[in-house]
C-alpha cells in the first residue's frame, strides 16, 4: 500500500522468514555459523535460543538456504506441542514420507531408520530442525530425540538435530543430562544494539529496493529505546511508522511519528 510513496519495491518489515531480510548482527554471524558448522561437521544436536522475536526461525531458514542443494534431506518442525509419538511422526512427514504413516512407535522409528540409512546411501545428511521447542513439556519427548541420535554408522550420527527456542529452553535441556551430553553447540542470541538496530532498519529498507533516507537520526534512536533492539517489535514499530508517514505524506520520518506509532501499538 505504502511501497511506491517511499520508493520502495516490497514491504521491508514484514515478520516473515524471508532469509534475504535477515541482518547479520554480530551475533546473528555467529550463531550462523555454529548452526552451519553443526550440519557440515554431522554433529548429533545443536541449540539455538533467545528471545520472544529476536530473529531464530529467521536465521534457521538462512541456513538451510545456504546448504548445497541435493547434498541434505531436511524436516522443519513448527508445532512441538505434541506427544512423543506425533512428533516422531511429524519428523517422518517432514522428511518425505507422506503415505501410510505408521501410527505404532516402533513401526515409526524402523520408518525413521529406514529413511536415514537411505539418505546415507545416497550420499544424503538429514538435519531436523524443531522451532519453538522451548513448549515442550514432556521429557519424554527429550528422550525420544536422544534416541535419534543413538542412530549412527561409524561413529557419525545419521542426523543432525537443532533446536530453537526462547531462553528457557536452554534451563529444560541444563535438567536432562542425558539429552544434554548429546548437545555439541549452543548459543544464545540477545537483542540488537543501538548501533545495531539502526543498522537494521536501513538494511531491510535497502534490501527492499529503498534508496533514500526515511527514518532520521532521532527517529532511529527512539525506535531503538521503544523496540528493546529486538527485531520483531523494531519490524512492527517501523512498518506502522511507514504506513502512518504515507497517510500523513510525510517526505521523512521523525521521532513525533514514532512516538504516535507506539502509542497506537500499545492501545
Amino acid at each position: 500500500m505504502y511501497e511506491a510513496y517511499w520508493g520502495l519495491s516490497e514491504k521491508p518489515f514484514e515478520n516473515t522468514a524471508d532469509p534475504k531480510f535477515l541482518y547479520y548482527s554480530r551475533q546473528h554471524e555467529e550463531a550462523f555459523t555454529r548452526l552451519t558448522y553443526a550440519i557440515q561437521e554431522e554433529k548429533g544436536a545443536a541449540v539455538l535460543s533467545g528471545v520472544f522475536g529476536c530473529g531464530k526461525t529467521l536465521l534457521a531458514q538462512a541456513v538451510l538456504q545456504s546448504l548445497s542443494k541435493g547434498r541434505y534431506e531436511t524436516a522443519f518442525i513448527i508445532n512441538p506441542y505434541l506427544s512423543h509419538t506425533e512428533l516422531l511422526r511429524e519428523i517422518l512427514y517432514g522428511l518425505g514420507i507422506r503415505d501410510n504413516l505408521p501410527s505404532q512407535k516402533s513401526d515409526i522409528l524402523h520408518s525413521l531408520s529406514e529413511v536415514l540409512h537411505n539418505n546415507m546411501d545416497n550420499g544424503k545428511q538429514t538435519v531436523v530442525i524443531i522451532d519453538e521447542a522451548h513448549l515442550i513439556e514432556d521429557k519424554l519427548i527429550f528422550e525420544e530425540l536422544r534416541l535419534l541420535l543413538n542412530f549412527q554408522y561409524r561413529n557419525k550420527f545419521l542426523l543432525t538435530l537443532i533446536l530453537l527456542g526462547q531462553p528457557e529452553l536452554k534451563e529444560k535441556i541444563n535438567n536432562i543430562k542425558q539429552f544434554q551430553q548429546r548437545v555439541a553447540i549452543k548459543y544464545h542470541l540477545g537483542a540488537l544494539s543501538e548501533p545495531e538496530s539502526a543498522e537494521y532498519v536501513n538494511y531491510r529498507l535497502r534490501t527492499a529496493g529503498g534508496g533514500k533516507k526515511i527514518f532520521d537520526d532521532k527517529s532511529l534512536k527512539m525506535i531503538y529505546g521503544q523496540s528493546g533492539g529486538i527485531p520483531r517489535r523494531i519490524n512492527q514499530i517501523c512498518d506502522m511508522a511507514l504506513l502512518t508517514g504515507f497517510g500523513q505524506r510525510k517526505e521523512i520520518l521523525g521521532e513525533e511519528t514514532i512516538m504516535e506509532v507506539v502509542k497506537d501499538l500499545e492501545g
